[in-house]
């Protein structure tokens, strides 16, 4: 066995790059097994009400049509835990967009042609779909998501805002966003003597395979689900969605195997969304800035077949210091597609609000937006009182500034201009908490010297597989090469889904627990191995389970130059900095793309992401890849990451932190308030598009 330096931290090339550029890795609707059919699904063209008809004969007249799969002959599901699995089991219509009918075929384009023809009708309801900070169906939910209470109350707010000589009271909006991976949400399934192989494309098979086998009545072991390659996901595959769901009764239905891939029209309306949001936000401070009031309150929007309450005030809780403060979520169920996760569900929105009303703080102020917020960095969390196992903010807030050059800076708005564009700089804090689940994983040492190991994580395109070889040549003391690497299989053992920023933690945890028993085995043997090796086990429940005396959270601070153009009104991104302090960075190469990747989806957030949803539809107006723009290269031309290194011990053997979604939070909000900056406008609904900016332009 070969000794090696420490590997984690090194930036390893991640292991499937090759197999990705070269078309040879395998994605869920790439497995083809002999007889596979082709599925199409059919949407629901109302807001709410009910099928009354689904008349088929056209479409089973088309050549190569096989069947068409409605409530009327679908197979029946037990009930599932989450509603939006209860596909073609009802006549009822929820939203626009609901799955409807199945049309199965011998080619996707005889199941396309199929779904064509196909007559429904329907029995419409009134249907409501726009969301007010008034709206009479408004409550207040025990929880919002995450777990987290509604509504936190620290001291009097109320009086202690009156009282605050500097004062902010704003209210920010934002729209639907959507998650759209460039692996559109697809699989393939089939039966084979009483077992279920699905291919599916998501964050963590383990939950697909308990969906599966709750509505197909099954016992977990005679299911098998894979997600070996996943093109991305933000959020919007950590959850079971309906196309695993739907192949498997097609393919029950059919006794053939079957692949559906939703189209990316459809995408919008069934794979959740970020839920739009009203936010309330107050500060009240002294005049030299210390914070003496802080409430963030939030309106937002479920639908009427499931709760789901994006947790938008809980950043608040964490942030800045002071006496007092109110944090509350209020929601209403309307006529609308579930929301779910997005990449930092709740920090990326909440912290929108807060660090624009901070800016906003600080031009009440006359005061440094970077020194408002070090002078109200709290020691301990303020929502618990818990120590900080690092928080690592004011480090970022000032090697930021350096870098930047923030502090060069004319602090006065709209007094930077080149030709017709107007200049000017903000920033912003960032916050994700540290996350971990428990985990298991196996370790095995070949004769030959050469190692494996064997843990059902997801690798959703953030080099899991590499990070995981690292951790474990660094507990076994080899080379990062001679470790391969299993994962993306119920086969193997149970692990956690990639989403919270937890998967790294959560299975690299395990893997280094095993990692380490196995080196323990091989430092008392003496002499070759058997032939058949040695394998060891590592399994983290009694770890993760202890609660934490510590608030563990990672920090960043995010500092952006733009340009606006004072004739159309054209926001361009010029530079954009982060500086994070996330624990002990554990692939600097894989880091970095996390890191810049959250950033551009924050540029997205701020200048060209958003959907409304048409109120006399019911859908979704931008929910295609043409009316729904995604940030692009020209977008983004000068994104730059650094960290700072952190020694906190109180988090996991490898030190580290999540990364992979810190990089969205508090982007929107630096770029914002660097809008303001250049033009002296302070716009407080995303994104600023032209046709918003122009007014205040001209």
């Amino acid at each position: 066995m070969s000794h090696a330096p420490q590997l984690t931290g090194a930036p390893v090339v991640r292991r499937e790059a090759r197999d990705k550029v070269t078309g040879t890795a395998r994605y869920a609707a790439e497995h083809t097994p002999p007889g596979t059919l082709y599925a199409w699904p059919v949407p629901a063209t109302i807001a709410a009400g009910r099928v009354t008809a689904v008349r088929a004969v056209d479409a089973l007249a088309v050549p190569g049509v096989h069947t068409v799969l409605t409530h009327d002959n679908a197979p029946a599901l037990a009930e599932p835990e989450d509603p939006i699995l209860a596909v073609l089991q009802s006549d009822r219509v929820p939203h626009h967009g609901w799955p409807i009918a199945l049309v199965v075929a011998d080619s996707p384009e005889a199941a396309r042609t199929g779904a064509g023809r196909l007559l429904v009708e329907y029995e419409s309801d009134e249907h409501d779909v726009t969301l007010t900070e008034d709206h009479p169906g408004l409550y207040t939910p025990e929880e919002a998501n995450g777990g987290f209470p509604a509504v936190r109350r620290r001291g009097d707010f109320e009086r202690s805002f009156a009282a605050a000589p500097v004062q902010v009271d704003a209210t920010y909006r934002l729209i639907s966003l959507h998650n759209h991976p460039m692996e559109p949400h697809a699989a393939t399934a089939w039966w084979e003597d009483g077992h279920l192989t699905v291919h599916d494309s998501s964050q963590g098979s383990n939950a697909v395979r308990k969906s599966l086998a709750r509505v197909f009545d099954l016992d977990p072991a005679h299911i098998t689900v894979v997600a070996e390659h996943v093109g991305g996901g933000f959020g919007s595959k950590g959850t079971t969605r309906p196309q695993a769901i739907m192949a498997a009764m097609a393919a029950r239905h059919t006794g053939h195997p079957v692949k559906m891939v939703f189209p990316r029209a459809q995408l919008a309306e069934v794979v959740g969304h970020r839920a739009p949001t009203i936010q309330r936000v107050r500060l009240g401070a002294d005049l030299d800035g210390a914070l003496q009031a802080v409430s963030q309150e939030i309106v937002t929007q479920t639908s009427t077949i499931k709760e789901f309450v994006e947790q938008a005030a809980v950043p608040a809780r964490t942030m800045y210091g002071s006496p007092a403060s109110t944090t509350t979520h209020r929601v209403t169920a309307l006529d609308v597609p579930s929301p779910s996760w997005m990449r930092a569900p709740g920090e990326a929105s909440g912290m929108y609000a807060l660090e624009s009303a901070m800016d906003e703080l600080a031009s009440a102020l006359g005061m440094d937006p970077v020194e408002l917020r070090l002078r109200n960095d709290p020691v301990t969390e303020p929502d618990s009182d818990r120590p900080f196992s690092s928080r690592g903010l004011a480090a970022c807030l000032r090697e930021g500034a350096q870098r930047f050059g923030w502090h060069g800076r004319d602090p006065r708005p709209a007094a930077r201009q080149e030709g017709r564009w107007l200049l000017g700089t903000g920033v912003a804090s960032a916050t994700y908490p540290v996350l971990v689940s428990r985990s298991s994983a196996r370790a095995h040492a070949a004769a030959d010297g050469t190692f494996r190991i064997e843990v059902n994580a997801t690798d959703i395109g953030t080099g899991a597989r590499t990070v995981l070889a690292q951790i474990a040549a660094s507990a076994l003391a080899t080379d990062v090469a001679s470790v391969d690497v299993l994962i993306g299989s119920t086969d193997l053992p149970t692990a956690p889904l990639a989403g919270g920023s937890s998967g790294t933690a959560s299975w690299g945890w395990a893997v280094h627990k095993a990692a380490t028993v196995l080196a323990g085995h091989l430092a008392d043997h003496r002499g070759p191995l058997p032939a058949e090796g040695f394998t060891a086990t590592g399994d983290t429940e009694e770890e993760t389970a202890a609660a934490s005396p510590y608030a563990r959270h990672a920090f960043g601070a995010h500092f952006a130059e733009t340009a606006v153009d004072s004739v159309t009104g054209e926001v361009r991104v010029r530079r954009l900095l982060g500086v994070y302090a996330a624990g002990k960075i554990l692939n600097a190469r894989t880091a970095r793309s996390q890191f810049t990747g959250g950033m551009v989806m924050g540029i997205g957030m701020a200048l060209t992401e958003g959907s409304a949803i048409d109120p006399v539809f019911g859908d979704f107006t931008a929910k295609d890849l043409a009316s729904y723009h995604v940030p692009v290269h020209a977008d983004a031309p000068d994104i730059q990451a650094h960290w700072i290194d952190e020694d906190d011990r109180h988090l996991n053997p490898m030190g580290s932190k999540g990364i992979g979604e810190i990089g969205i939070v508090g982007t929107a909000a630096a770029i914002g308030n660097a809008v303001r900056h250049a033009t002296g406008a302070r716009l407080r609904e995303l994104p600023l598009t032209p046709d918003r900016l122009l007014p205040y332009l001209v």
